[in-house]
């Protein structure tokens, strides 16, 4: 989907804003004279001006009148707060995105006046990188269109999928959270090579690579994992023994009950902003 002339505007300007800027205009998506970013923080808006030659300012308002789109790149503590200060200025011709880990479409929706079509996006910090995974739900009065749309600017990031709303918090158990996960996997078998003998730098590079290798081989091939892990695994050879050691240790069951746990706390969390 071509955004066009839309306008953009996002509400804070930190990190998460500072990556969608940079993937939409790098894929010439959208110019940098169609985005007015609001932050309080001067030094952040002065560098987000110089960095993108974006517009900039400290007033919410200014940012929903100026804007089509209006992305809610704010932390879950302050989004009453701005909703409440804001929400009288959004119509029903906007297309509202928040990046809020935990806010419902429900909850946005209370402070808006009118069928205001919302979206909610769970994405991930690699997303800084253009690597990011995100998950994109509608509220009850948002669109294909707007899903679409949202797929479309969290695509220019990384990889965007549509779920239902009900699922929003098992994606952020498993993605959301995930970089975590995979990187105490990346230390541990960096951890691992050093004690076999290797550099940390190179133990550290190797166990790196090694999972940025797998993860493209298994999204540009489409191959399941299985049939991957089945083609370096030798009968008798030393893949299945690490394989052996790892069902040994539980590393299945340890994932599962991370994934678990962590939907969960976003459940009750979320449980606090319907």
């Amino acid at each position: 989907m071509e955004l066009g002339e839309k306008r953009l505007g996002l509400i804070g300007g930190g990190a998460m804003a500072e990556a969608l800027i940079t993937g939409l205009t790098r894929a010439e998506l959208i110019l940098a004279r169609q985005i007015t970013v609001s932050d309080l923080n001067e030094q952040r808006r002065n560098y987000l001006a110089e960095k993108f030659a974006v517009g900039v300012t400290t007033a919410n308002n200014a940012v929903v009148a100026d804007a089509d789109i209006i992305i809610l790149a704010l932390k879950p503590f302050v989004m009453g707060d701005v909703l409440e200060q804001a929400g009288a200025y959004f119509t029903p011709e906007h297309t509202v995105i928040s990046i809020a880990a935990g806010i419902t479409t429900t909850y946005i929706e209370k402070f808006l006046t009118g069928q205001v079509p919302v979206v909610r996006v769970m994405p991930n910090t690699p997303a800084l990188l253009g690597a990011g995974a995100a998950a994109v739900c509608c509220g009850q009065w948002a669109t294909d269109l707007h899903r679409e749309l949202a797929l479309t600017i969290f695509g220019a990031v990384g990889r965007a999928v549509s779920v239902p709303e009900k699922l929003m918090d098992a994606v952020t158990g498993l993605s959301g959270s995930g970089p975590a996960y995979m990187y105490i996997i990346a230390e541990a078998l960096a951890d691992a090579g050093v004690r076999m003998g290797l550099p940390r730098d190179v133990a550290l590079t190797l166990a790196s690579q090694t999972m940025l290798g797998s993860a493209r081989m298994i999204l540009e091939t489409g191959c399941h994992p299985g049939v991957l892990k089945d083609m370096v695994t030798t009968p008798g050879g030393t893949t299945i023994e690490g394989l052996y050691a790892l069902e040994e240790g539980g590393i299945r069951a340890a994932l599962y009950r991370a994934v678990e746990v962590a939907c969960r706390r976003s459940g009750r969390q979320s449980g606090n902003n319907k």
